[in-house]
């Protein structure tokens, strides 16, 4: 049984502890909210890119000049994985939920003889992968230094990936990162950047869409809006991971605080348990001895 000074000790421990997470809480709750205005005013932005990018993709991505992030390669051996994570730990699953079904595609695409070469994007995906398939990094995005992820942090690293497809280094590239819903849920996500991938552009009520006439060519404006639009993607992906990750820590830090209030409520009563017991104890003893005379 540990003694008062035992129990004290770790009284104050807890409550320590306590006070950590519960500013943790508070700064990730205030983060939240920038983050999370940032990643919904972009999804427009992102939506109405992959909308045009849709329909003009519609009427070339049969045409042998087609550009290259949109037609590809004609083949399926290279896998490039971009896996998107925090820098930063204490999130609850977040890292380990996005790194999951990112490890899944790998082992399935491995399993079918593909070559798979891993990209990330922040420490904690870096850190689990590298265990299993330390082998296949090829690459990594420090992030760790930008207080706000912005434009120009999605832009190099569009660039960057852009540079490995032009120089035949991979076939198809797949993007994983976890899309913001609630500050209790938040949605692991596969979206594959090359070749570039778009839905049917559909107009109201499910009919067709409109027919544009572009000035110049549709192949030409792909050839400049596809570079920025799989920048747009990596940008959105990377505010949704933003907001992910500070409402998982939100979320985490107020389980960890309601949980060491029950832990310090456990350890008081043990506490007055066994002080109470030690004062009867020498009580008894008292008694006891003056009896004795």
């Amino acid at each position: 049984m540990p003694s008062l000074k035992d129990l004290k000790v770790r009284i104050e421990s807890v409550k320590s502890t306590r006070k950590i997470t519960k500013a943790m809480q508070m700064v990730a709750a205030a983060k939240l909210r920038r983050a999370q205005e940032a990643a919904e005013n972009a999804r427009p932005y992102a939506e109405r890119m992959r909308a045009v990018l849709g329909n003009l993709a519609a009427s070339v991505q049969a045409s042998p000049t087609a550009p290259k992030l949109l037609a590809g390669t004609g083949r399926d051996e290279t896998h490039l994985i971009v896996v998107a994570t925090s820098e930063r730990g204490l999130a609850g699953g977040f890292n380990a939920a996005i790194v999951k079904i990112a490890r899944y595609q790998i082992d399935k695409l491995v399993a079918e003889g593909k070559t798979v070469k891993i990209l990330t994007i922040g420490k904690k995906g870096r850190e689990m992968l590298r265990r299993d398939h330390g082998k296949r990094l090829v690459g990594h995005v420090d992030l760790s230094e930008v207080k706000r992820v912005g434009y120009e942090n999605a832009a190099e690293i569009a660039r960057r990936i852009t540079d490995m497809y032009n120089n035949g280094e991979f076939d198809v590239c797949t993007l994983y990162f976890s899309r913001f819903q609630s500050v209790i849920s938040q949605i692991p996500t596969e979206r594959r950047l090359i070749p570039a991938e778009f839905e049917a552009p559909e107009g109201e009520a499910g009919q067709a869409a409109a027919n544009y006439e572009y000035e110049p060519d549709e192949e030409a404006i792909l050839a400049d809006l596809l570079p920025r639009g799989l920048a747009t993607e990596i940008f959105a992906a990377l505010l949704e991971n933003a907001a992910s990750e500070q409402g998982a820590r939100m979320s985490a830090m107020d389980n960890a605080t309601r949980n060491a209030g029950e832990m310090i409520d456990r350890l008081t009563i043990e506490y007055n348990r066994s002080r109470q017991a030690a004062i009867t104890k020498e009580l008894i003893e008292i008694i006891s001895g003056a009896e004795a005379l």
